[in-house]
């Protein structure tokens, strides 16, 4: 009777090294990918497309966080961010990004009542959202990531920070989400 082949020596090492990567994705921290955006600008609402597939292809391994960068061009952009504010506190913050921006060019011409219809329509409660927006509770969330953005030299909206690098989308969304995967993969795999 032979004895049973040895296992390549190499296969216990691959196969811990396999099992202490998978931990070590189980119990890391997500991702984290910032989008400098505001509601009422139309190269926001057109990167929703990218943010959906990001999204759906990293599950939870990449957390897509919105900040807030209101420009002085756009009457109610600052209102729509502490009005997001407002749906996160309800629990409803993506859903109700993507209904205001879907709205983009008709927040410029309604405004908060426009901001108070869409709350309504998500089911969030209204006379607090319209609440929030009279008290101005949020205000603070709203200047502080503005300022942060300001810091950071963003100038634009959409513009994303991920890994440390900060990518433009304001003048075009083209090749950038080939190029937010290439970092979240290369820190994936860190």
């Amino acid at each position: 009777m032979s004895d049973p082949q040895p296992a390549h020596p190499a296969e216990p090492a691959e196969r811990a090294e396999r099992a202490e990567r998978a931990e070590r994705a189980e119990r890391a921290e997500p991702i984290v990918l910032d989008v400098w955006c505001e509601l009422q600008c139309p190269d926001c609402r057109s990167s929703q497309t990218d943010l959906s597939a990001l999204r759906a292809r990293y599950g939870d391994a990449l957390e897509i966080r919105i900040r807030h960068f209101p420009l002085e061009k756009h009457q109610h952009a600052h209102a729509a961010a502490q009005a997001l504010e407002e749906a996160i506190v309800q629990g409803r913050g993506w859903p109700y990004a993507e209904a205001v921006l879907a709205h983009a060019e008709e927040l410029g011409a309604r405004g908060e009542v426009l901001l108070v219809e869409v709350a309504r329509e998500l089911g969030l409660d209204a006379e607090e959202m319209d609440t929030a927006l009279i008290d101005g509770r949020h205000i603070l969330i709203v200047d502080a990531d503005q300022a942060e953005g300001k810091a950071i030299g963003v100038n634009g909206t959409p513009t994303y920070v991920i890994g440390g690098e900060r990518l433009d989308g304001g003048k075009s969304q083209e090749g950038l989400r080939e190029r937010i995967e290439a970092i979240a993969d290369r820190l994936l795999a860190g």
